[in-house]
């Protein structure tokens, strides 16, 4: 299954998963543990049907000998999981209208539990119940719903659609969303840059488990990459949330990924269930900002929150409140456990909220230490509106207990972001890539750099070698509705550009006979000559387009919008349009980087990272803030006066044209209305 399939197929369960919600009364919360457990179901028998000739075999093999063993300890040791006949996918999808549905998967659920006591108590049961309150056949319909998952499944498939979901659950919660899901993308660019691979990843507010999911990502892309010796890189994790129901979907969540860990309830400011201090050799999380009620006899004493310093109010409390204070705020506690947590060599991620970089008073003390211990590695600000919880920007922190100088890293990245829909933002995965690459390239790993590069060319070579197909019948199209020669001129001159693409596919095979990943000056050099091949190809390409626009709008205002095929012409062209787009997007990265590291190693660029020394981080109080550091640059269009007249001239003939529009329309409505009024 490819990205696209998988995509399609995601979209298509939830919206019909979606749409059955609109038949109950039930919140979003109510509804998203009985459908996620479906889903796990779903996996667990793609799982056992696929090892199911297997058991099967050796079970009769070992029948009536010595080492005979029942069937549900095979299974167990073949796929993980042992399903009764009861528990069976088909048996409950096909079960009769007039049974109990909703009973028949909590028996499911507990015959699963009975042979795979880690999940003892985690599986949805009851939850099913309330799904028939309005509708009784909701859940055979869920059931049929996510038969659409194919057999043949992977694990990874269906890791990817349990966090779809978690993730299509979160935004449609809002503010409770974000406590138990942190957007997959900021979770990613947390993970290439840490970069856990092996030994134990710790997340002591782990919500359902993502980070722990996306860290196990990087380790299957990581072998992929690097090859059959990475294979024995493995992670085990740990994991505590103070919420049940929370933990229910993080144990699912592990399951469904294969990873092998530990999820428990527990208070991270009161309870230490996996003795964290100096232990794990990751740490990573997005733990609650700015609270404020947690009392400072339950962590003055503790050296997980200590060892740095403690939070405190800068006024002494009153006689009669003694024994009752509580931290001003829980930021630096978070901060605190995720510095002692660490083993001598490891690595920690989190998301803090932005104003934990210039906190004052007791906290900015803390943070002095930590930047005198020399364990903060870098700073990230994010965009806003990135996170359910919070619109306002935050601030990803690093800790690395290995550096190798004494700088810190700073990044603002408020910029970067790909829009979701208005209210959201998220990164794309170039955009994860091109920020990540810049910790690469400071921890000198210009090799990730050049083939960083190396993949986009790829991509984008494919990406116009398939777009290239759609040209022609899309311009077949343009041809039989643009009546004058002027404009089938244009086509023709069009398609001539998209026939470049020959040449520059020669110029990259040329290219790829040559590159060495060894000698980067020479493959950085090779790869900037190429990018340089395909800079006069898509400015052909917008050329002409432009040229398009002109006649197609100027033909719009002689006709009025009347013409005959005028729509078509419009979506004909606006598919153009697209294909250029899609084709110059990895192309458009590809300059991005090269532009600001044009040597393929690190340097400081002005509005985006700065590498600061303990001298000018001490200048500035200790500050974490990013953009103290930066600075600041206005980014020209790269347009000239005549483009900029030009493109404000088309953009207010357009206009006219949609006020003309409105005016005929008003004036259709005002007759239709004194015609019903009238009769």
């Amino acid at each position: 299954m490819n990205t696209e399939q998988l995509k399609q197929l995601e979209d298509d369960l939830w919206a019909a998963a979606d749409n059955l919600r609109a038949n109950t009364d039930l919140k979003s919360s109510e509804y998203a543990t009985p459908v996620l457990g479906l889903i796990f179901l779903k996996f667990a028998d793609n799982k056992y049907c696929q090892a199911e000739a297997e058991i099967i075999e050796e079970y009769e093999k070992l029948q009536g000998g010595r080492r005979q063993k029942g069937v549900e300890q095979i299974a167990i040791e073949k796929c993980g999981f042992y399903l009764p006949e009861n528990a069976r996918y088909n048996y409950l999808l096909n079960l009769p209208e007039k049974e109990d549905i909703a009973k028949k998967i909590k028996e499911a659920m507990q015959s699963i539990e009975e042979y795979k006591p880690e999940l003892d108590g985690v599986l949805p049961k009851d939850e099913y119940f309330p799904l028939t309150r309005t509708d009784r056949t909701i859940p055979a319909q869920l059931l049929k719903n996510f038969s659409n998952i194919p057999l043949d499944a992977t694990g990874d498939v269906f890791g990817k659609i349990y966090e779809y979901f978690l993730g299509k659950f979160a935004l449609s919660e809002g503010q409770k969303g974000g406590e138990f899901f942190t957007p997959t993308s900021v979770v990613k660019l947390m993970v290439e840059i840490i970069e856990p691979h092996q030994g134990t990843v710790y997340d002591p507010a782990c919500g359902s488990g993502g980070m722990f999911v996306q860290s196990q990502q990087f380790v299957q892309r990581r072998r992929q990459l690097l090859g059959q010796e990475y294979y024995q890189d493995e992670l085990y994790v740990y994991g505590q949330e103070k919420t049940l129901d929370t933990v229910k979907l993080a144990k699912m969540n592990l399951a469904v990924n294969g990873l092998r860990g530990e999820v428990k309830q527990a208070n991270s400011y009161s309870e230490n269930p996996f003795d964290s201090f100096e232990k794990f050799d990751y740490v990573m999380a997005n733990p609650p900002f700015n609270v404020d009620d947690v009392p400072i006899a339950t962590v003055e004493n503790d050296p997980r929150f200590n060892s740095y310093g403690i939070p405190r109010n800068k006024t002494k409390v009153s006689k009669k409140d003694q024994g009752k204070e509580t931290v001003p705020n829980a930021n630096y506690l978070w901060i605190n456990l995720f510095a002692t947590s660490l083993k001598e060599k490891g690595r920690a991620a989190l998301v803090m909220a932005n104003s934990a970089s210039d906190a004052r008073h007791s906290e900015a003390e803390i943070r002095e230490n930590l930047i005198k211990n020399n364990l903060i590695y870098g700073m990230r600000t994010l965009p806003s509106n990135m996170f359910y919880t919070v619109t306002l920007p935050a601030t990803l922190w690093f800790f690395d207990r290995a550096k190798s100088d004494d700088k810190i890293l700073f990044i603002d990245a408020r910029n970067i972001f790909t829009q979701i829909d208005r209210a959201h933002r998220e990164f794309s995965e170039e955009q994860i890539q091109n920020i990540a690459i810049i910790s690469k390239l400071h921890r000198g790993e210009i090799e990730a750099f050049i083939r960083l590069i190396d993949d986009y060319f790829a991509q984008g070579m494919a990406c116009l070698l398939e777009n290239k197909e759609q040209v022609e019948p899309v311009s077949e199209q343009l041809l039989e509705v643009l009546g004058d020669q002027e404009g089938k001129q244009a086509v023709q001159e069009l398609l001539s550009h998209w026939q470049g693409l020959g040449a520059l596919y020669s110029h990259y095979q040329a290219y790829q006979e040559q590159l060495d990943f060894q000698a980067i000056a020479e493959a950085n050099k090779q790869q900037r000559a190429l990018r340089a091949y395909f800079d006069p190809f898509f400015a052909n390409l917008h050329a002409g387009l432009k040229v398009l626009d002109k006649i197609v709008r100027r033909q719009e205002k002689a006709t009025g919008n009347k013409q005959r095929g005028m729509k078509q012409l419009k979506e004909a062209l606006e598919q153009l349009h697209k294909e250029v787009k899609a084709s110059e997007g990895f192309y458009r990265h590809i300059h991005w980087l090269q532009e600001r590291f044009p040597e393929a190693v690190y340097e400081d660029v002005t509005g985006l990272c700065r590498l600061a020394t303990p001298e000018e981080v001490k200048e500035q109080d200790f500050s974490l803030n990013p953009g103290r550091y930066v600075g600041v640059v206005i980014e020209e269009d790269g347009k000239t006066e005549e483009e900029f007249i030009e493109e404000l001239l088309a953009m207010n003939q357009q206009l006219e044209t949609l006020n003309e529009e409105a005016i005929a329309l008003a004036d259709v409505i005002g007759v239709n209305i004194k015609a019903l009024t009238e009769d």
